[in-house]
Order: C-alpha cells, then structure tokens, then sequence
C-alpha cells in the first residue's frame, strides 16, 4: 500500500502530578486561546481528562506535516511550563511527519517516552467547523 500525503494527528498522553489538577486546568485554558491565535495550522486541538483526573490526552490535527512544523516551532519553552503540572506518558503521530519531527521524537523516545508513528495514510474525510 502506497502512502497518501494527508493530515497528521498528533496524540499526547500525560499524567497530571499530584496535586496539580486545578493548575493544570487553569495553564491548559489560557493557553488555548494563545495557540489558537498564533498556530493557525492547528486544524483541532482537544484535550480529554481521564474519570478519576490522573490523566490528560491532547488530539491536535493538522493538514499537513508543514502544520505539525509549526505547532512544534517553541514547543520546548511552552513545554517546560507545561510539564509543571504534568508529565508526558507518551506521543502518538498518524501520518507522515517530517524529518524535524522525526528527529525531534527520536529526543522524546531517548527520554524514555513511548513513541508510536503509523506513517501512512489511507484515506478518510475531516468536517471541521459547523455541520
């Protein structure tokens, strides 16, 4: 099967710290409107609490592996803001990103983070904005 230029989703997994919960909720709420104004390739953005608050996913998709470039341009300063209230479980990319996110997860992976890159494609439809 022949890999398609396509869309890439970028999946993080997190573990709130103990005791950050409220914290992290206030930092991840200021900053969405941030991203959302200043990452315009960042098609979604959505994060999703675990039941008992112990854990956090973040879903962010993008139209191309341009888009995720991008989003990751200053993600090590915002990161370390971020990672005062959690820290990361691991990071899932569907698509195929490019050779600077590749490298860049290799750092993560070397960190002891789970890594995981399905990398091609197949097909499929988006509807973004009013349905």
């Amino acid at each position: 099967m022949v890999a398609m230029d396509g869309p890439i989703v970028f999946v993080s997994r997190n573990r709130v710290k103990p005791g950050m919960l409220d914290a992290f909720l206030a930092h991840y709420r200021a900053t969405v409107p941030m991203t959302e104004a200043n990452k315009p390739d960042t098609l979604v953005q959505l994060a999703y609490l675990s039941e008992d608050g112990t854990e956090v996913t973040v879903v962010r998709v993008f139209a191309s592996a341009d888009g995720l470039d991008r989003q990751l341009q200053g993600a090590e300063e915002r990161s370390k803001a971020t990672y005062a209230f959690i820290e990361p479980v691991s990071v899932e990319l569907y698509g195929t990103p490019s050779d600077y996110v590749m490298e860049m997860m290799r750092k993560v992976a070397g960190s002891g983070i789970d890594v995981r890159v399905d990398p091609q494609f197949i097909g499929g439809f988006t509807r973004l904005g009013p349905g």
